[in-house]
Parts: C-alpha cells; sequence; structure tokens
C-alpha cells in the first residue's frame, strides 16, 4: 500500500497539508515521549506526598494519552500520514526522555513542568503553521491542547511550592 491510497480529500492544499502534518507527527511524539516519562514518574515517585503525585501523575498521563489520538487523526483528515513506531517517535521526539534510576519527587515535578511548558511553545509553534495553511481545524483543536498542557503546567508548579 501506497501513501497514494491513504490519502484522504481534503480542500486544503497538499503542500499546506504537509507542513502541518510534519508539525502534528512532532507533537505526537512529543505527547508519546511525555506520557511515557509521566507514567515513569507515576511508578516511580515515592517520599512523604507520595500519593498525592502519584494521583496527580496517572491523571496527566491519562489526559496526554487521549490527546495522542486526537492529534494523529487530524493528520490523516488532512490527507497525510502519522507516526507508525517507536523509533518513528524517537526520531521525531524533542522532550528528552529520563532513564534515571532515581529521580527526586522535586526533580520530577520541575522537569514534567518544564517539559509541558516546552510543549506548549510547540504547540503555538503548530498553531502557526495550521494558521498560514487555513486549517481552521488544527487551529481550534491546538487551543485545547494548549490549554490542557498550561494547566498541568500550573498544577505541577503548584504542587513544587514550599508551604
Amino acid at each position: 500500500m501506497t501513501d497514494k491510497a491513504l490519502k484522504t480529500p481534503t480542500d486544503l492544499k497538499a503542500n499546506a497539508t504537509k507542513a502541518v502534518a510534519e508539525a502534528l507527527n512532532g507533537l505526537l511524539a512529543d505527547s508519546y515521549a511525555l506520557f511515557l516519562k509521566t507514567k515513569n514518574f507515576h511508578w516511580h515517585v515515592s517520599g512523604p506526598h507520595f500519593r498525592d503525585y502519584h494521583l496527580m501523575f496517572d491523571e496527566q498521563a491519562a489526559a496526554i494519552m487521549a490527546t495522542t489520538d486526537l492529534i494523529a487523526e487530524r493528520v490523516r483528515k488532512t490527507g497525510n500520514t502519522t507516526l507508525r513506531s517507536i523509533g518513528d517517535i524517537a526520531r521525531r521526539q524533542s522532550v528528552k526522555d529520563n532513564d534515571a534510576d532515581f529521580v527526586s519527587p522535586a526533580d520530577m515535578l520541575a522537569e514534567l513542568r518544564a517539559d509541558n511548558l516546552a510543549f506548549v511553545e510547540s504547540l503555538r509553534a503548530a498553531k502557526e503553521v495550521a494558521g498560514a495553511a487555513g486549517d481552521n481545524a488544527t487551529d481550534s483543536l491546538i487551543d485545547d491542547w494548549t490549554d490542557e498542557a498550561e494547566q498541568r503546567a500550573w498544577f505541577l508548579f503548584e504542587a513544587s511550592r514550599a508551604v
């Protein structure tokens, strides 16, 4: 099967949708990387605030995972193809993995906050690409994803504050 067989009809220009798809696939790769890092921290958090952080990380991971399907489906609706493997994700992700044996809860909160804020920057850049392409649907969806990422960053910030 070729990409031509997967070409979904759209009234958007092909070169414009290609740029949107590239931006969205980058967001998708970062979403998977951020999901896995958040789940990693959920599994490995320890300390006096274990329950609070454990639950928050799990809620945030679920929210991130819910977004992945929406991003991938938007790529397909524009007549393009999306990620196909873990290797494809690794080649495109800008969120750095954390393979450390131990990460303190404070460092987990700070790292995830920084990653979510970097994701917001990527979302804003993708929104510009979608706007330039006249892709109103992608432009609108990105607003919701931006709000969700900003909320995650806010919760991580508040959880990290000293009393």
